[in-house]
């Protein structure tokens, strides 16, 4: 039985069912490797803690921002619970130490850990509200994720990067931007891709990723921060 004491000390929350807290940090691939363990697997809870997250998140944007129209509330949450943010608030709470895997999945601390790391986040989520009830997961949530709301609102990181710095650049330079693949590598299965955005001749930014609409959008982000268009 893994100890959850330091854990539920760190979030404050104390379980009545411990099993429950567990089932939270189970992930499916050991599950698939450990058929007899008479265990089961987070992604039952994570599907209800991801509709537990998602309404705090609407009610609390709803009634902080009363001027800002449904689509941008809808922008503002998606930029809110994204994968980058939640595994990042999931590592800081120390999931990481909890986390049943496979042995395959335990060597992998790349892209996959991430996305592992969030879902577990909610399956947690799910976990606490059907363990201490609504309040308990709406406090969690205060405390973890709804700090990093004035940041996204402040800086428009809810905007979509390629928007923003469209609408930036004509307003202060008084150019539309485009997008050139600079270097393509990896075969077809794994391709990488290095985009350039550029002012007129200027390059002012790359990007990479696996697609030329990421590399894109990464090329934005990173022509809006050079440009100090964020502040």
């Amino acid at each position: 039985m893994v100890d959850f004491s330091s854990f539920e000390e760190k979030t404050g929350i104390v379980f009545k069912d411990k099993e429950l807290l567990k089932q939270a940090f189970i992930h499916r691939s050991y599950i698939n490797e450990n058929p007899h363990s008479d265990l089961s697997h987070n992604e039952r809870l994570e599907f209800l803690g991801d509709a537990v997250l998602e309404l705090i998140v609407t009610d609390y944007l709803y009634r902080k921002y009363p001027s800002f129209t449904e689509g941008e509330l809808t922008a503002i949450r998606s930029a809110l619970v994204n994968a980058v943010i939640i595994s990042g608030i999931a590592a800081e709470l120390g999931m990481n130490d909890y986390l049943l895997l496979s042995k395959g999945e335990a060597k992998d601390n790349g892209k996959a850990r991430q996305y592992i790391l969030a879902n577990t986040y909610e399956a947690y989520m799910g976990a606490v509200y059907m363990d201490q009830g609504y309040e308990a997961a709406k406090k969690f949530v205060a405390d973890t994720i709804l700090p990093h709301t004035d940041e996204i609102v402040s800086k428009k990181l809810w905007r979509d990067p390629k928007s923003l710095v469209q609408e930036k650049a004509q307003e202060k330079v008084g150019t539309t931007p485009f997008y050139k693949v600079l270097y393509e590598s990896g075969p077809d299965h794994d391709k990488h891709f290095t985009v350039g955005i550029f002012f007129g001749a200027d390059i002012i930014a790359e990007g990479k990723g696996k697609s030329k609409q990421e590399a894109e959008q990464k090329a934005a982000e990173n022509a809006l921060k050079k440009k100090k268009w964020l502040d």
